[in-house]
């Protein structure tokens, strides 16, 4: 391979995936070895990285073109193990000109004034951050700040990360995906804060803290919320998927969703796509709330015991809704369906087990129709038959 040309080498080296393997070849030769470094893209080290200066720089050296830099300590006792700190931070961000994806996990040694370096990284577009405790709002303030590129963030299990940062990426940002799961300083209350970020925004998850269920005593609650019960994620923009599985009759009071939150949701997000998965609240008002949805194409409501013949009259009026599935709602009828075949819009109607849907009220309402009465005898014991 002594004799190839530079760019058939490099071209060999991509379509070798296994790091192993890359290893094992840039070993044959200096040529090898030097092309390898300059190819290889991303990284994950952990406890096996070696902290001295004199060896991180050597590392950026060997691979000057990392684009994504991956840190991860998880199931390492700290005091056991020399991590990365804030210095050693500083030597990635400041060696790593094409650092564009950074992932830092379970990172016991690095704060806010390490993580304060990542704004001179004026190409990050993506920063992760997994069980950093020592990390809090002031240094995702700066990453926000200096990195003007940033466009997704994820926050797992961070216990200090606060919502300072929201206000201002909110406003000045261009973040496209948010990720928040288990962080005790942000609550659902506090994503109102971001503001027109929404708009923005095509992906966004939200996890809160087992147990606590996101209760302010007094409140007026306006939710971008979650069910406390199981790990559901929530995507605002473009597609929305709630499930409230495992909840009770009474879940409102439980975990603060209203019908009122709801509805500030569907009047502040250009929603195309709305699944709502034992909805309990979702009433002849919120039907009439959705069917004033301009951008709302597809609809799919699975065992939501308030939704009546009466929402299907509103629904049936919602200017761009092609695509219709009801699962498990007992209280539409063909009066229901009829309405929704006398507008001529629905590309495709799904219908399964609605028990008082018969095959006949189904035909010709839409393009294509699936009826079934055979929905998952799983499902089918959470609640009432007919």
């Amino acid at each position: 391979m002594e004799d190839l040309p530079e760019a058939l080498v490099a071209e060999i080296f991509n379509k070798i995936t296994s790091t192993s393997d890359l290893n094992s070849l840039s070993l044959v030769s200096k040529q090898l070895y030097k092309t390898e470094g300059n190819q290889r893209a991303a990284i994950r080290v952990g406890s096996g990285l070696c902290t001295a200066t004199e060896a991180l720089t050597a590392l950026c050296a060997r691979f000057p073109n990392l684009r994504k830099v991956e840190i991860d300590y998880s199931g390492c006792v700290p005091r056991r193990v020399h991590q990365l700190d804030n210095k050693g931070l500083s030597m990635f961000s400041s060696h790593c000109s094409s650092l564009i994806d950074l992932t830092l996990s379970f990172c016991s040694y690095i704060n806010d004034s390490g993580l304060g370096c990542l704004a001179h990284c004026k190409t990050l577009v993506s920063l992760r951050l997994i069980s950093t405790p020592q990390i809090t709002s002031i240094g995702i303030f700066s990453v926000a700040v200096g990195c003007t590129s940033l466009s997704a963030l994820h926050f797992i299990d961070c216990e200090k990360i606060g919502v300072e940062w929201l206000e201002y990426l909110g406003r000045d940002g261009s973040l496209e995906e948010l990720v928040v799961r288990n962080c005790k300083g942000i609550s659902h209350h506090d994503l109102l804060k971001f503001g027109s970020g929404w708009m923005k925004l095509q992906k966004f998850e939200f996890e809160g803290n087992r147990g606590l269920y996101g209760i302010c005593q007094g409140d007026v609650v306006y939710d971008f919320s979650y069910d406390a019960h199981s790990r559901d994620i929530y995507m605002i923009g473009a597609i929305v998927d709630f499930k409230f599985q495992g909840c009770s009759r009474d879940w409102p009071s439980e975990i603060e969703f209203t019908q009122k939150g709801f509805l500030a949701l569907i009047r502040s997000c250009p929603i195309r796509v709305l699944v709502l998965d034992t909805a309990n609240f979702l009433d002849e008002e919120g039907m009439k709330a959705l069917s004033s949805s301009p951008h709302l194409e597809t609809l799919e409501l699975i065992f939501c015991p308030a939704v009546t013949d009466a929402g299907m009259r509103f629904i049936a009026h919602t200017p761009c809704l092609r695509n219709l599935t009801l699962r498990v709602c007992h209280e539409v009828t063909d009066v229901g369906v009829a309405e929704l075949g006398r507008e001529h819009k629905l590309e495709s109607l799904v219908i399964d087990y609605c028990c008082r849907v018969s095959l006949q009220g189904v035909q010709g309402v839409a393009k294509s129709v699936h009826y079934s009465q055979n929905f998952s005898q799983r499902r089918l014991l959470l609640g009432s038959g007919c």
